[in-house]
């Protein structure tokens, strides 16, 4: 399947997790793929462009948008999945670490979004793809500064498919459930007993088990491609049933 044949396409903390399984897929159906991470030190080529990208700041996200467009040509896709976590209730986290984990999970998609706007708005099959998540519809215990990010987010993908649809850009985002990723993986070392830990994060999702991230990336692909392109200002949910269903 080529469906991205011909077609940029540039994903955002796409050094590991979710991240990193979308460019494999999209790479896999024909895209070229630029993959902007902090982790980056230099750019470098082999299959995937690595572009150093702090979506945190606004000079690197600039920055590291010219490089893409300087050495691809162009931006036809933008998948903003770049975010960090955060634990506890609404009295855990310091105005510090709110406007951080703000900056980067809300305010850098603004910020990477309007730096590939020339682009997408050149481009004859433009799509932008967020990564929301299932907290921002399903209220999770000690998550309360991420999931007032990610509702934020889902809000924002809404509001910018309506500001976009009349220039041809569909802006569309995944909400995953709990998905076995290097930063759950984090979470569960931190716990006092990380087997029932990770049990627990199973068996609140009606699937009893974690999602994939690659389940998650064939989902952003699903939206991001030409062959969907009636589809915009969707929310796609890809969480094992955790906000739809309830089984006990």
């Amino acid at each position: 399947m080529k469906d991205f044949e011909g077609l940029v396409a540039v994903v955002t903390g796409g050094a590991s997790g979710i991240g990193a399984a979308t460019a494999v897929v999209l790479l896999a159906r024909g895209a070229r793929v630029a993959v902007l991470d902090r982790s980056y030190t230099s750019v470098e080529q082999d299959d995937l462009l690595h572009v150093p990208c702090d979506v945190g700041d606004r000079d690197s996200v600039d920055l590291a948008v010219r490089t893409v467009v300087e050495r691809l040509g162009g931006i036809d896709v933008l998948v903003n999945n770049a975010g960090v976590g955060a634990i506890g209730d609404v009295a855990a986290n310091d105005d510090a670490e709110w406007a951080l984990v703000l900056s980067v999970n809300v305010t850098g998609i603004a910020r990477v979004s309007r730096a590939a706007l020339p682009s997408l708005l050149a481009s004859q099959h433009a799509a932008i793809v967020n990564t929301c998540s299932v907290v921002a519809d399903v209220g999770v215990p000690q998550r309360a500064l991420y999931s007032a990010s990610k509702g934020a987010v889902r809000a924002l993908t809404l509001a910018m498919a309506a500001d976009h649809v009349k220039q041809g850009i569909r802006v569309n985002a995944v909400a995953p459930g709990t998905a076995d990723t290097p930063w759950v993986g984090r979470l569960l070392d931190q716990a006092e007993d990380a087997e029932a830990a990770a049990e627990a994060l199973r068996a609140r999702q009606p699937m009893g088990r974690l999602v994939t991230a690659m389940e998650v990336a064939h989902a952003v692909a699903y939206l991001a491609s030409p062959l969907s392109g009636s589809t915009t200002g969707t929310v796609l949910a890809v969480d094992g049933g955790m906000a739809g269903i309830r089984v006990s």
